[in-house]
Parts: structure tokens; C-alpha cells; sequence
């Protein structure tokens, strides 16, 4: 007859000392416990399928539990009575909590983060990742990102809201999105649940054009205009944006006809401005150098910045915005007409320019004493010292040179 086993006790175990050779202590069924040499306790489960012998590992004791690795050892039991190999399927789970590691939202964001890097200034992509490890990994950044649903990532946002942080909640939304359409790209998830939360959140209350008009935000865009790697024509215009701060729409339909780069003057026609009045840009040192270098590629045709589909059209607004974009900036960040309030901002709180002048070349409408409205000749001259002040400026602020601080005026 065989020797019938003796389940095994919490004493007998305890009891069990280490030996020279690996000591085998059966419960049966196909369970046993094995202590090792060096003093470990190991619970193994044998058993045959398709007549093959086999072999699963239930953890160490006590970790692990009598109770518990016979708990194990049953439903290894029940697998097996049904023509499934418990080894396969312990595999297969394996696997699955690889592959789910591997594809949670944090490890996909960072890897969204990396590979976009170089297209954000440094600044700004560092902004991203602390939004994103402040308000985001910690709820759903072990959760596999195909997994994720609406519902979750809206607690996320409300989370965020609730500190009184509206747009900021916006900007993660957004930047979610870019995320989990990364996933869809690369095969991890299916699709975007941040689409389906248009209008969950209240809406963010209408403000002025988004704009950079800290000195040095406004430096780490400049060096990044300066790197940008796109059209040639569209990085001339970026740059002379900065530096005209004219309208968007008066920058695309420049004129080659309208430049005077021996003057040093843009005369822009009263139809191409707002208040349909002639206006005059004084063209800076930088200006002109921009300009004798694109002239070359446009200056046969018509416009400065003519489209890319046709040079009988001026460049389209979106070329201007999806640069802005490609570099990282958000449509809450910085626009095109946003070069005109950071001159405005910059221009009077750290130069303290006259205020006349800068709305004089902002072409707004300002007044005489008597009412008038002065013509686009008045403080011409300061104007152009105040033309080459401010691309002297800019130039120091993309070289690094230190920036002075927001000051109250006197007054």
C-alpha cells in the first residue's frame, strides 16, 4: 500500500530544520513544501498534463500561508480537471501584468514627453511634466491607458478645478488628449477619452489673447524661434513678428513694394489696417537683416510671406499658429497676436518707454490735447530709437543677457 500522507502543521514546519541537501515535506495532493539549504521554505505544486510532469512555484513560508497554498493548490486542481495547464495560464498572467506595466499612463506619457521634447523649449516642456506629475500620475498613472474612461480622468480635472485652478484643468485636458492619442498611434489604446468630456467642465471665462509677457518666458521663445526647424519664410515671419508687433494680418500681407530697407521704413496702406489710416513701421538694424536675407527666396513675387501653395497669396494665419504649436506652445500659451502684448507689456513695465509712443506704433488711436488724432508721422524719431531699443533688447534677452524686473512706475 502507499504511505499515506500526513498533511502538514504550522509546528511541523516551524520545526523543519535546514539540512545539507534540499528536505521535501508533502501535504498532498500534489503540494509540498521545500526547504533549502540555506533555510528558505518554498511551496511547489506537482502535477501531469497532456503526460508531461510539471511544476508551479506557490511563494515562500510563511508569506504564504497552509491555508492559502492550499487554496492554490485546488484551484490548480480545477484547472486541470477542465484540460487547462495551470502553468500556462500563470504564463499568460504574467504576461498581461507585464504588458499592463508597460502600457499605463505614466510610462506611456513619459514616453509621449521624450519623444516631443525637442519640439518645446525647455521651459515649457518641463511645465508639461510637472502638470502632469502633480495632477495626473498620481490617479491614474499605474492604470493601463487603454483601460482608461471618461469618468476617471473627469474626477482627475475636478480634482483640479476644485483648487480654483479652472484653466489649469483645460490645459490637462488638452494634454491628456495629446497623450492617449499617442497611445492610439502606437497600437496601446483604442481611443481618446478626454473627447468625450466637451462641456464637462465649466468654461474657462473669455480673456485677452493668450501672450508671453514675462522677460523670461519671453527669451526661452525667442531662442525657440530661433531653432525652429520648419519653413524659412515662416521663421522670418516669427521673427519680425516679435519684432514689428504689428497686427497678424498686416505681417502676412507685407508688401516687398512697401519695404524701404535703405530707409529703414514699412509703410503699410490705410485699406490694410484696422483703422484704415497709413501706418509706419521703422525697420531696426535686425529688421533688415531678416529681411535682406529672405528677400533672395521672396523677393520676386508680391508678398514678403507668401503662401506655400501659391506665391500669387499671402501666407495663411494657420502657418503662423501651427509653428507656434509645433513648438510647443498652446493656443492658451501664445498666438500670433500675442507679439503685440508682450511689446506693449515689456516696452512700458521694464523699458518705460513713453506710453504714447509704443501706442503710436501699436497704431491705436491716440489723441491730441484738442481731440485730433495725431497722424502716422507723429514721434516718428522716437519711434525709430524705440524700434532698435526694443530688438537690442530682445537680442540680449535670447543671449542671455539678465532681465530686469517687472518695476511699478512712479505716477
Amino acid at each position: 500500500m502507499p504511505k499515506r500522507i500526513v498533511p502538514l502543521t504550522d509546528p511541523k514546519i516551524k520545526k523543519a530544520k535546514p539540512q545539507k541537501k534540499q528536505v521535501t515535506l508533502f501535504d498532498g495532493g500534489g503540494l509540498f513544501l521545500l526547504v533549502t539549504p540555506t533555510g528558505g521554505k518554498l511551496w511547489r505544486f506537482k502535477y501531469r498534463f497532456a503526460n508531461k510532469p510539471k511544476l508551479l512555484s506557490f511563494g515562500s513560508y510563511p508569506e504564504i500561508s497552509i491555508a492559502v497554498a492550499r487554496r492554490k493548490r485546488e484551484e490548480a486542481r480545477t484547472l486541470i480537471a477542465n484540460g487547462i495547464d495551470p502553468g500556462q495560464v500563470r504564463k499568460a498572467q504574467k504576461a498581461a501584468g507585464i504588458a499592463a506595466t508597460e502600457n499605463s499612463f505614466e510610462v506611456v506619457a513619459r514616453e509621449w514627453h521624450e519623444k516631443f521634447y525637442d519640439r518645446w523649449t525647455p521651459g515649457h516642456a518641463d511645465t508639461l511634466m510637472k502638470r502632469l506629475e502633480r495632477d495626473v500620475f498620481s490617479w491614474l498613472g499605474t492604470r493601463p491607458i487603454g483601460e482608461v474612461k471618461a469618468p476617471e480622468l473627469l474626477s482627475v480635472l475636478r480634482r483640479v478645478e476644485s483648487r480654483g485652478t479652472l484653466d489649469t484643468a483645460h490645459r490637462i485636458k488638452i494634454l491628456a488628449g495629446q497623450v492617449f492619442r499617442y497611445a492610439i498611434a502606437t497600437g496601446r489604446a483604442e481611443r481618446d477619452p478626454s473627447a468625450d468630456l466637451k462641456g464637462a467642465l465649466p468654461p474657462k471665462k473669455q480673456s485677452h489673447l493668450a501672450a508671453v509677457t514675462e522677460p523670461k518666458e519671453a527669451a526661452a521663445l525667442l531662442r525657440a524661434i530661433d531653432g525652429y526647424n520648419g519653413s524659412f519664410i515662416v521663421k522670418c515671419a516669427l521673427q519680425l513678428g516679435a519684432l514689428f508687433f504689428v497686427r497678424p494680418g498686416e505681417l502676412r500681407h507685407a508688401e516687398w513694394s512697401e519695404m524701404d530697407l535703405d530707409a529703414g521704413v514699412w509703410a503699410i496702406p490705410g485699406p490694410k489696417m484696422k483703422m484704415k489710416q497709413p501706418h509706419i513701421v521703422p525697420l531696426s538694424r535686425q529688421a533688415v537683416e531678416i529681411l535682406e536675407s529672405l528677400k533672395p527666396l521672396t523677393g520676386s513675387g508680391r508678398y514678403v510671406f507668401p503662401s506655400h501653395r501659391s506665391t500669387l497669396r499671402a501666407m495663411s494665419n494657420n502657418a503662423i499658429l501651427a509653428a507656434l504649436r509645433r513648438m510647443g506652445y498652446t493656443k492658451d500659451e501664445m498666438t500670433g497676436h500675442g507679439f503685440r502684448a508682450m511689446a506693449r507689456t515689456i516696452l512700458d513695465e521694464i523699458l518705460h518707454v513713453r506710453v504714447e509712443y509704443i501706442e503710436h506704433q501699436l497704431a491705436h488711436t491716440v489723441r491730441d490735447p484738442n481731440g485730433r488724432a495725431y497722424n502716422r508721422t507723429a514721434h516718428l524719431e522716437e519711434r525709430k530709437k524705440m524700434m532698435q531699443q526694443w530688438s537690442d533688447y530682445l537680442d540680449g534677452l535670447k543671449t542671455g543677457a539678465k532681465v530686469l524686473p517687472f518695476t511699478k512706475k512712479a505716477g
